[in-house]
């Protein structure tokens, strides 16, 4: 079967619905990584935490409190990462098996098709899911950096590689939290992604769905508020 042929087998809701998907999954991840300045998102919020942490680190003495904040951050990355790979040695068995996969779901969805849409389909899923655990793996080893790098940091304040190398730490903790969120959004829309099983509108819906719960948790949470409030 060609290519042109398989693609016939899919109708204008399943193209609509993958088009919104991965606009979406682009869309609103820039957008959270570049916000307008009047509204900033939470991930954009923490970055001035993230330094700040950094700041009060070099004042620090003993510096186990800030050991113990970054190990768990890495055994966060490492759950996920776990998890991950779970699911996609998960995704490539159903694969493996799609012509058991294909009556089970006709049943559940009261649609016929061929094996191969079906295995397009989780092939969608396991995508998003294996790059979230290549962000999750960057994630767990910038987080390491950012331990040697904090470990190299003087004690002394006021020696003159102090305040850099505090800096630097920072940076790469920053971009070891926007790598961890890239993993969690697209674990977010491989979820959506599952809802192309039931069909091309279902796809669109949980696109739509997907888009509003990433949305107020960046930019309508009551943690951004906490963020955003001065104190008094």
């Amino acid at each position: 079967m060609q290519w042109i042929d398989r693609l016939s087998l899919f109708s204008t809701p399943d193209f609509v619905g993958l088009a919104l998907l991965f606009a979406s999954w682009l869309v609103i991840g820039w957008f959270i990584e570049n916000p307008p300045a009047k509204r900033p998102s939470v991930s954009y919020l923490m970055t001035f935490y993230r330094r700040e942490w950094m700041r009060q680190f070099i004042f620090r003495d003993p510096r186990i409190f800030d050991a113990q904040i970054l190990g768990n951050l890495r055994q966060g990355t490492a759950f996920f990462a776990s998890a991950t790979m779970i699911a996609i040695g998960g995704g490539l068995a159903l694969i493996g098996n799609a012509e058991q996969l294909t009556g089970v779901a006709s049943e559940l969805t009261l649609m016929s098709a061929p094996t191969i849409v079906w295995e397009i389909k989780l092939i969608l899923m396991v995508f998003f899911v294996a790059n979230a655990f290549l962000k999750f793996v960057w994630s767990h080893r910038l987080f390491g950096y950012a331990a040697v790098i904090m470990s190299a940091v003087p004690v002394d304040p006021n020696d003159p590689h102090c305040i850099p190398r505090a800096e630097k730490a920072a940076e790469i903790g920053i971009s070891a939290a926007r790598s961890y969120n890239r993993g969690l959004r697209s674990i977010y829309f491989g979820l959506a992604a599952c809802a192309w099983l039931g069909g091309g509108f279902v796809l669109m819906l949980a696109c739509i769905l997907t888009n509003f719960i990433v949305w107020r948790r960046e930019f309508a949470s009551h943690s951004r508020l906490s963020l955003l409030r001065e104190p008094r």
